[in-house]
């Protein structure tokens, strides 16, 4: 059987990334649009409404204006862009979250795709919420290291240029008024009462990307143990394809933030002693972050190998 497949924003970080990784698969049809008519709305929603499956790889707002141009009733719509992520009439798409998002993304016509910082703490944070582990009502803290690749074009650009600027050379935090744009669907799908109080550093690499947040034991109930964490986080995941926790006791020496790239993998991570632990995701910001997760997730709205044309 073929798909008819519209990435709407093609020439963006993401389209461009779904673009390359769907082309070749030959179930798939790609629908081009002529690129003089690429803000034309008329243009836009026939390639929208011929589609079994439309990419939005735009801004919010452009995103909602895309979404709003498809009238057929059969057209599935992942939208990359923070648009509709806490929006309850679309299903969120992180299936690794559990049964209900995994059936939710399975039954919807609209598929809101994660945040890469966002994805990597869910992953990290929800089953311990879940089990109880972390209460609901803890304000948590956490960091992130990304490659300048989730900066998009512009930052890219800033980034390969042959006169960068000597500052690009070193770690840079951003979104210093505490505001990032992933904190919303960072608290509504973890189960958190408050969203953590959230620091993102961008690095003068490409891509990959890594979110640690650090757990004081001692001031949650029951001081649960560096071990009980991992074995709720392993549980979690012990049928998942593309989530991966470490071993215990095994931890590295150092945790290669790139050690995902190029594929549609996440790792986690858990360390520490019977006062503090850390729990540590990574993933491809680019992949698992951004377009990897897109493609999961349109592989499974449309009864595909949950894993067709991704590397785990």
């Amino acid at each position: 059987m073929s798909f008819k497949v519209f990435v709407d924003g093609s020439e963006g970080t993401t389209g461009l990334q779904i673009h390359e990784r769907l082309a070749g698969r030959p179930e798939l049809e790609l629908i081009a649009i002529d690129p003089a008519q690429r803000k034309d709305p008329a243009a836009r929603a026939d390639c929208l409404n011929a589609a079994d499956v439309a990419f939005l790889c735009l801004p919010d707002e452009a995103a909602r204006e895309s979404a709003a141009l498809v009238t057929n009733p059969e057209t599935v719509v992942i939208d990359a862009s923070t648009a509709h992520r806490i929006d309850p009439a679309w299903a969120y798409g992180l299936p690794e979250l559990g049964p209900g998002y995994r059936e939710a993304i399975l039954a919807s016509s609209r598929i809101a795709n994660i945040g890469c910082h966002a994805g990597a703490f869910l992953l990290g944070v929800t089953p311990l919420v879940r089990a109880g582990l972390v209460p609901a009502a803890t304000r948590l803290t956490a960091f992130s290291l990304t490659g300048y690749t989730g900066g998009g074009k512009k930052m890219i650009a800033d980034y390969e240029a042959s006169d960068r600027p000597a500052a690009l050379a070193s770690p840079r935090p951003y979104a210093l008024g505490l505001s990032h744009k992933h904190l919303p669907e960072m608290r509504r799908h973890s189960g958190l009462d408050h969203p953590p109080l959230f620091q993102p550093v961008v690095g003068a690499y490409a891509q990959g990307l890594s979110v640690t947040v650090p757990l004081l034991l001692t001031e949650l109930p029951g001081t649960p143990t560096p071990e009980a964490l991992h074995t709720a986080l392993a549980e979690a995941y012990a049928e998942s394809i593309f989530v991966r926790v470490l071993p215990w006791g095994e931890a590295p020496a150092f945790f290669d933030v790139q050690a995902c790239n190029g594929t549609n993998r996440a790792d986690v991570l858990v360390s520490g002693h019977a006062d503090q632990a850390v729990v540590m995701v990574r993933l491809d910001n680019l992949g698992k972050g951004a377009s990897g997760s897109a493609i999961q997730n349109m592989n499974l709205r449309l009864g595909l190998a949950e894993d067709t044309g991704l590397k785990a």
